[in-house]
């Protein structure tokens, strides 16, 4: 490519909340922008997003505060600049969001509906349409896309699969993508990664289809530094597949309204394993759940939503306004919440690590950004706070878009991220079974999962070892998939091991009390992390804080 100018300024890969605000702000500021996405252009995590977006918009609330929960909930590992950037421009990211249109709910009397998520100290989480957030604000970003693309300095190209980064020397020259069995190079001077997490490596998760590690994995074929990969977030409270239904994930939301958690005896087995009871960090929850489904033999353990009610409305009315797209769901499997508490178990929902970026997005690669679920931005650190992720989308994809402007026009190129997460361990391979995703899902949760050892970690070493030397060059897209999957599932397992001991999200059962002991580069997350914050204040979990 060297010679040739580059057809367009930036190519953003991924059409979540992160993307296509990076997208829509490069272009306000004068780049010429395509969004490549490898579905249609509203298929991405954002648009399942029901628990809503965390931020301060009142009085009663500080970024203080917000600052100090995430920093808590992060155990220690969250970078405090990042955390500083992510609430103090929280605010105004939100009111961008209402000016594009996403019509939050409100108060009769106009004022914004504030809900509290767990591990948060004040009600500071708005929602639109109760429960469909995440599918309003895609609407509203989607539509801005569009109308954006009139003047024709801003494309779309749906249907296009990213197959690996285009690089020349130390730098980004564009992407490699597959559209109807053609592959194309679409030359760039820069390129914005948004393609989201990795959900699809675990039998159980709340990801759509589309969530493999795509944009991790070329970017580990770039050579670009990656950390925190063995972060995972395993949301509590999903619905386990049935009959003609998939899993489908059953909002915080309704904890924060409260809803309980009980055991097969109708225990609510919450309260003594931590002061927070059903609002306890995530973590926490889903692994008590857990140990308690481990318990009583695998049966799933019960969600008790019949007692909630509100300005003296029936349960049943209630649920069905405030969460209308879980009540329908639940309908759907002819389950009546209102009446009989409902089976729930955790599944894979989030992934706290990625790619390393500064505080505009930057990587270690010159040109290429990430933002959102695909980057480690140090938000989250070993554990994100309920409701921060699409926060962190439209915070850090914003500042993305608005640092292309002057990088693109500079040709400087600073570089930001960091170290390199740990190499993968060259293991013995197994006498593995041929390659198989379902294999590989149900490996890695039964031994990368909510709870690891070192035995079970070196066993799925192994295991994908003997998968990668069975490797051949891949021709479709699910073929493109599972080897994304394989690469990002190794250094995934390669950071859980290297990582010995416990903290948020990593627990390991050969070490569950200690901190855990950081793999190569990890020293770089000590030196950033905040001093530590008093315990905060216990919410009052029952109640519905108006605006």
């Amino acid at each position: 490519m060297s010679g040739r100018a580059p057809a367009v300024d930036v190519v953003v890969v991924g059409s979540g909340i992160a993307g296509l605000t990076a997208a829509l702000h490069a272009h306000a500021d004068g780049c010429r922008v395509t969004v490549v996405t490898k579905g249609a252009l509203s298929d991405s995590n954002t648009r399942y997003a029901q628990g809503g977006i965390a931020g301060v918009t009142s009085a009663d609330d500080s970024v203080a505060d917000h600052a100090r929960d995430t920093l808590v909930a992060g155990a220690g590992l969250a970078d405090a600049a990042a955390v500083d950037v992510l609430v103090s421009e929280g605010p105004a990211r939100l009111a961008e969001l209402i000016e594009r249109g996403v019509a939050f709910d409100r108060t009769a009397d106009g004022a914004l509906v504030r809900g509290l998520e767990a591990a948060h100290s004040a009600p500071r989480i708005l929602h639109a349409g109760g429960d469909a957030t995440g599918a309003a604000i895609e609407e509203a970003l989607v539509a801005a896309l569009r109308r954006a693309s009139r003047d024709g300095r801003l494309q779309i190209l749906e249907h296009a699969f990213l197959l690996d980064l285009a690089r020349e020397h130390d730098a980004i020259r564009g992407v490699e993508v597959l559209v109807d069995a053609d592959r194309r190079v679409l030359p760039a001077r820069a390129v914005v990664l948004a393609t989201g997490g990795a959900g699809q490596l675990y039998a159980h998760t709340t990801n759509p289809a589309v969530a493999t590690g795509d944009g991790i994995a070329a970017a580990l074929r770039a050579g670009v530094a990656v950390s925190d990969l063995e972060f995972v977030q395993f949301h509590p409270t999903v619905l386990p597949s049935a009959a003609g239904h998939g899993a489908f994930l059953v909002s915080e939301a309704v904890r924060g309204e409260g809803a309980v958690l009980r055991d097969a005896h109708g225990s609510r087995f919450m309260l003594d394993v931590h002061p927070d009871a059903e609002l306890a960090p995530r973590d926490v929850v889903a692994r008590a759940i857990a140990e308690t489904m481990s318990a009583q033999g695998g049966r799933p353990v019960v969600l008790d939503a019949t007692g909630l009610r509100d300005s003296g409305a029936e349960t049943a009315s209630f649920l069905a306004r405030r969460f209308p797209t879980i009540d329908a769901a639940m309908r759907a499997r002819g389950l009546d919440w209102a009446r009989v508490p409902v089976p729930v178990t955790p599944a894979a929902h989030y992934l706290m690590g990625g790619i390393d970026t500064d505080l505009h997005g930057r990587t270690s690669l010159r040109g290429l950004y990430a933002v959102g679920e695909t980057a480690r931005t140090g938000v989250h650190g070993a554990n994100r706070l309920a409701s921060n992720s699409l926060l962190e989308g439209v915070v850090f994809g914003a500042r993305a878009g608005d640092a292309l402007r002057d990088d693109v026009a500079s040709g400087t190129w600073p570089a930001g991220g960091g170290t390199s997460d740990a190499t993968p361990l060259a293991e013995v391979a197994a006498s593995a079974p041929a390659f198989d995703r379902r294999a590989l899902q149900e490996l890695l949760w039964r031994d990368a999962g909510l709870v690891r050892d070192a035995d079970g970690l070196r066993r799925a070493a192994s295991v994908l070892a003997g998968w990668t030397a069975q490797q051949r060059e891949p021709r479709t897209v699910a073929e493109c998939e599972d080897r994304n999957l394989l690469l990002v599932a190794q250094h995934l397992v390669a950071a859980a091991l290297a990582r010995r001991g416990s903290v948020g999200a990593h627990f390991r059962s050969d070490a569950p009390s200690s901190r855990a002991s950081a793999p190569r580069g990890a020293d770089r997350d000590t030196r950033q992390q905040s001093r530590r914050s008093a315990p905060r204040r216990a919410p009052e979990p029952a109640r519905k804080v108006p605006a």
